[in-house]
């Protein structure tokens, strides 16, 4: 990784799940929901078993884009601010499971200059205060409808922010801010991330799944292990 030219604005875009944090971020959110009263009981189930696989195999498109019609639906109706408390009160154990090798990845960006910008499906609402808790410069996440009263209206805004759905909402932030992208980094775990990776000039492949971890190879991207290999 290349030390940035003096007053360009260069980017490090981390996936969170699995990459940054161990297990998935919307596992926290969907029990938070349920006590609220905001999650049935058998939505919550269908969260358990998909965050179990989810931990052992990582992500797929069809289970990402199951959760995300769940998420809509649940919280149509449901003020802004109720979503915002509920995040506040589970960010700090989310942070807790962050990865201490990842966070070296962190410090190690910083020290180049790099802003470091969280990139994820999970709701903006939540992975902004990840962010803001991990003390980085910025998060992309997927965002919901609100309507004049900030009540969801069980529509997104804005692209949902899997796969391909990141690079749209990457180059909104670069635009913002000013990045060159090919001059930015990605990080994460997942195939399904492929787009972002191939967006930016420097991939890293961060104990990645078996097709990521081969395709790396073939790329000669930098691979990074982070606790224990997966099979």
């Amino acid at each position: 990784m290349s030390s940035p030219v003096s007053g360009a604005p260069t980017a490090a875009f981390f996936d969170l799940d699995r990459t940054l944090i161990r297990g998935s971020a919307n596992y926290p959110l969907a029990i938070a929901a349920f006590r609220s009263g905001h999650v049935p009981w058998k939505d919550l189930v269908k969260d358990t078993v998909n965050a179990v696989t989810f931990h052992r195999k990582g992500s797929t498109d069809e289970g990402s884009e199951a959760l995300r019609e769940r998420i809509l639906r649940a919280v149509a109706g449901i003020r802004q601010s109720e979503i915002i408390h509920l995040t506040d009160a589970i960010v700090p154990g989310i942070v807790r499971k962050a990865i201490p090798a990842s966070m070296t990845l962190l410090a190690d960006a910083r020290a180049f200059g790099h802003d470091r910008i969280v990139v994820s499906a999970s709701p903006i609402e939540l992975v902004s205060r990840i962010a803001t808790a991990l003390g980085l410069e910025g998060a992309v996440a997927t965002r919901s409808e609100l309507d004049d009263e900030g009540r969801y209206t069980g529509h997104l805004a804005g692209e949902f922010c899997y796969g391909a759905g990141k690079v749209v909402e990457m180059e909104k932030l670069a635009a913002e801010r000013g990045y060159d992208l090919d001059r930015c980094s990605a990080y994460s775990d997942s195939i399904s991330d492929l787009p972002m990776m191939e967006r930016v000039g420097t991939a890293v492949a961060v104990n990645p799944d078996r097709e990521l971890r081969e395709l790396a190879r073939e790329r000669g991207w930098r691979i990074v292990e982070v606790g224990r290999k997966r099979h």
